[in-house]
């Protein structure tokens, strides 16, 4: 287990921190989260680190989230209660130190970068992204909700794509996180290597660490190459998704006519009822809440969805039996009622 995350630091003051785990699109464990814990807590106090760097090992992406199989299986254990409450306390603890973290962090998201990835690289100072970029919170297709802050970060999306891409789990690339504000930079993939081995050789001197920084980026810094769909679809969104309840959404979208309204209702029917309402409600409700408020509503969110067969169901038909035909407890939307919903927030 030692090697599943590794740390690195450099003359200059440069420091890196490498999710280890290829095989598992770098997925996290709590054995993980554990040390990079007590590496930020003392890079924070340490003066010679000046600059930290978040990667993934391996060419399959940065992080594809949590490790939701190990929940699964702890919830056939009967312990699922004890790992989550750990697990989760501790990632969204550890999104929220690398979000108040007093020195730049760069994290280079080249690759896939999803759920438990987003939360860990929301935070950085300079979040790069690529042309092999995935971005995504796909948290409904398990049956949960999208954690680690998402209703703050979703909310500073243009109009309502935040939502969209919330209910819908719609996947996006590098230059369409950059449209919606959970990234920053983009460079050619080949790029990132070279990059960073520029940093490790860049004299970052005290005064001017950011300057310097933003300098070097600046040398690597390319224009995304991919189509922008996001922008094609905004007024679609708009129209769509600005109602507060989630059988206002869908009935608008199936009145819609067009081929992405008709797709988008589809998607939306086949996902857990009980997790879009919860999640519609965890996101209006986040409008007006801080980074720090909402990871602290995710975990109250996150205990209760560990209590849910729903949960269990959805993580079994996606990741352990790839069956994709989850056998939900609450199968259509009016099957969940709004004092249900309420109760996921006490």
């Amino acid at each position: 287990m030692g090697n599943d995350v590794l740390f690195s630091t450099h003359e200059n003051g440069v420091a890196e921190i490498t999710l280890n785990q290829p095989k598992a699109i770098n997925s996290l464990t709590y054995d993980m989260l554990v040390p990079i814990k007590e590496k930020l807590v003392e890079w924070e106090k340490d003066q010679a680190i000046k600059v930290v760097v978040l990667q993934g090992a391996g060419e399959k992406g940065f992080c594809a989230g949590g490790d939701m199989k190990a929940l699964y299986e702890a919830g056939q254990n009967g312990n699922v209660q004890e790992l989550g409450e750990n697990f989760f306390t501790l990632e969204y603890e550890i999104d929220g130190l690398i979000d108040s973290f007093p020195k730049p962090i760069i994290a280079c998201l080249d690759g896939i970068v999803m759920g438990g990835g987003v939360g860990l690289a929301y935070g950085a100072s300079d979040r790069i992204v690529t042309e092999k970029t995935k971005w995504a919170m796909p948290e409904m297709n398990i049956g949960f909700f999208p954690d680690v802050g998402a209703a703050y970060f979703l909310n500073k999306a243009p109009g309502y794509l935040g939502r969209y891409l919330a209910l819908t789990s719609t996947v996006i690339n590098g230059g369409e996180a950059i449209d919606i504000h959970v990234a920053d930079h983009f460079m050619k993939s080949e790029e990132i290597p070279r990059f960073i081995d520029a940093l490790r050789n860049t004299e970052l001197s005290q005064g001017s660490v950011e300057a310097s920084l933003q300098q070097l980026i600046a040398a690597y810094v390319a224009t995304p190459p991919e189509k922008d769909a996001l922008k094609g679809i905004q007024a679609e969104v708009d129209e769509h998704f600005r109602f507060e309840s989630v059988e206002e959404i869908v009935a608008s979208l199936e009145k819609g006519g067009s081929h992405f309204a008709k797709e988008t209702a589809e998607t939306l029917q086949s996902k857990s009822p009980l997790s879009l309402k919860v999640t519609l409600k965890q996101l209006l409700d986040g409008e007006e809440k801080t980074f720090a408020e909402c990871l602290d509503t995710d975990l109250v969110l996150a205990r209760n969805f560990m209590d849910n067969p729903d949960f269990h169901e959805g993580v079994r038909s996606v990741l352990i039996d790839k069956d994709h035909t989850p056998n939900y407890r609450y199968k259509k939307l009016n099957d969940v009622s709004g004092e249900l919903v309420q109760d996921f927030f006490k």
